[in-house]
C-alpha cells in the first residue's frame, strides 16, 4: 500500500511504525475471509481491509477521528484472525492498537459512551470492585427492561448468578516443592479471580504436581489488556509497568524459568510488553518479561505430562488470542489427547465467540450473533463437555449452552491426580 506521511510525522516512532505495517499490505482482501465482523455484517469498511484504509487516511492527514472512522474500528474484534490469514505479514494488531489510542487522543465520544467506557476501565481491571459490581448488576436484573442502553441490559444480562468465594491461592506466595525442577511465577489475572478461582486453584496443583515452585509475585495485577484495547496507553502501561517490576522482582531473586499465564488474552498482551515499552526505561526488563511469558499449555507441552485415559469427547474452542495472537494451536489438543479425551474440533474453529474483553458489553448485538454461531457449531460435535483457555470465552459460551464450560488446564489437572472439576458435577 502506498503512504504519503510526511518526513516530519515519520519522525514520531508510532508514525513510523504504522507506516511499516501499512505498506506491506497489497488490498488482497484474504483477511476478508476469516474476519467476524465482515462474516456478520458484510460491509467492506468492517473488515480489516477496510478499517486499514480509513486507518491510514486518518493517521496521514493527521485529523481528529471522526465518527464513521470510530465506529468501524470499534467493531473490530482485535481477534486477530485477519494476521493468521494475511500472505503479506501485515501486522494488524499494532496497527489498530495504536488506532484505537489515537481515536481515544482526539474524538470526543457521546456522554454514554465515555461514562460506560471509564466504568469498565475502572472496575473490572481490580477484582475487588468487579465482584462487587457483578453483585449490583445480579440485583438489578429486575429492572433490565427499564434500562435505556442496549449495552447497560448486556452488563446485567452477563452477572453470574453464583459467585466464587476468593481463593487463598491467589494472594502473594510461594507454592514450595521437594526437589525442585523448575521455578515460575503465576500470573493470576483480574476478571478471573473474580469469575473462577478453581482455573487458577487448578494450575497451581498441577505444576506443583510436576514439581514445578509457583510464586505468586507481590504487587501483581492487571495486565493492561483491558485499558489498552481501550486506546487508554496510560492506564494500560501503568499496570504493565507494576506487572513488569513485580515480575522482576522474581527474576532478579531467585530467579524464574517462565511466567505462566492460563487467561490467553493476558499472555497475548504479556507477550507484547516489549513493543509496548519499546524506547521507554523499561524496554529491557519489558523484552524480558515477554520473553519468559508462556501460556499454561504451552509450558505443559514442554514440559510433559503422564499419560491418561480420560474417556470424555471434549470440544475443543480454540480461543482467538491464543490462536492468532499467540499462534499456538496444537498443545492444547495435544495435551487433551495425552490425557485420554477424545477432541473434537468446530466446522469453523477460527471464528470468534464475541466475548473479546468487553466486546460483548459494548457491541451486544454482534458479539450475540457470533457467540450463537459458535455454541452451533460447537454443539454439532455432540461433545460432553467443551475446553477453553481463556475466561472470557468460557462467560460468552457458557451463556449460550446447557454444556460444561471447562478450563483446559482444569482437565489435564484432573487427568494427573486432582480433582474432577466442579463444573462436570
Amino acid at each position: 500500500m502506498q503512504t504519503f506521511f510526511t518526513p516530519e510525522q515519520l519522525e514520531d516512532p508510532r508514525i513510523e511504525r504504522a507506516n511499516e505495517i501499512l505498506r506491506s499490505c497489497v488490498h488482497c482482501g484474504m483477511c476478508t475471509a476469516t474476519c467476524p465482523t465482515y462474516q456478520v455484517l458484510g460491509d467492506e469498511l468492517d473488515s480489516p481491509r477496510g478499517r486499514i484504509y480509513l486507518i491510514k487516511d486518518m493517521l496521514e492527514s493527521g485529523r481528529p477521528a471522526d465518527a464513521r472512522t470510530v465506529t468501524h474500528i470499534d467493531r473490530c474484534l482485535s481477534c486477530l484472525a485477519c494476521m493468521t490469514t494475511c500472505p503479506s505479514g501485515v501486522h494488524y494488531m499494532h496497527l489498530v492498537d495504536q488506532a484505537r489510542a489515537y481515536i481515544e487522543q482526539t474524538h470526543r465520544r457521546p456522554l454514554m459512551d465515555r461514562l460506560l467506557r471509564r466504568v469498565l476501565a475502572l472496575v473490572i481491571p481490580h477484582p475487588g470492585r468487579f465482584r462487587l459490581s457483578l453483585r449490583l448488576a445480579h440485583l438489578g436484573r429486575p429492572f433490565k427492561r427499564l434500562m435505556p442502553d442496549a449495552r447497560l441490559r448486556a452488563m446485567l444480562d452477563m452477572a453470574p448468578a453464583r459467585l466464587p468465594t476468593p481463593s487463598p491461592n491467589d494472594r502473594p506466595q510461594t507454592f514450595a516443592v521437594p526437589a525442585r525442577k523448575a521455578r515460575v511465577a503465576l500470573m493470576t489475572g483480574c476478571a478471573q479471580k473474580a469469575l473462577d478461582t478453581d482455573i487458577n486453584d487448578a494450575t497451581i496443583r498441577l505444576l506443583t504436581r510436576l514439581g514445578v515452585e509457583v510464586v505468586v509475585p507481590q504487587g501483581m495485577g492487571c495486565c493492561g489488556a483491558l485499558t489498552h484495547h481501550m486506546g487508554r496507553e496510560a492506564d494500560a502501561h501503568e499496570s504493565a509497568a507494576r506487572n513488569i517490576r513485580a515480575f522482576m522482582g522474581e527474576v532478579l531473586g531467585e530467579g524464574l524459568d517462565a511466567i505462566i499465564i492460563n487467561t490467553s488474552g493476558c499472555g497475548t498482551t504479556v507477550k507484547d510488553y516489549g513493543h509496548m515499552f519499546r524506547g521507554d526505561p523499561l524496554a529491557a526488563d519489558a523484552a524480558k518479561v515477554s520473553g519468559l511469558a508462556k501460556d499454561v499449555t504451552e509450558y505443559l507441552d514442554a514440559l510433559g505430562l503422564p499419560e491418561a485415559d480420560m474417556g470424555l469427547r471434549v470440544a475443543y474452542h480454540a480461543a482467538c488470542s491464543l490462536q492468532h495472537g499467540q499462534k499456538i494451536t496444537d498443545a492444547p489438543k495435544a495435551l487433551l489427547r495425552r490425557a485420554g479425551f477424545e477432541v473434537v474440533e468446530p466446522a469453523d474453529p477460527h471464528l470468534c465467540c464475541g466475548s473479546a474483553g468487553t466486546y460483548n458489553l459494548m457491541q451486544p448485538e454482534i458479539s450475540a450473533e457470533l457467540k450463537a454461531r459458535k455454541v452451533e457449531t460447537l454443539e454439532a460435535k455432540t461433545p460432553e463437555l467443551i475446553a477453553a483457555g481463556n475466561i472470557g470465552c468460557m462467560v460468552q459460551i457458557g451463556s449460550a449452552t446447557d454444556l460444561p464450560v471447562v478450563h483446559t488446564v482444569e482437565l489435564l489437572d484432573w487427568a494427573t491426580g486432582g480433582p474432577k472439576p466442579a463444573k462436570l458435577g
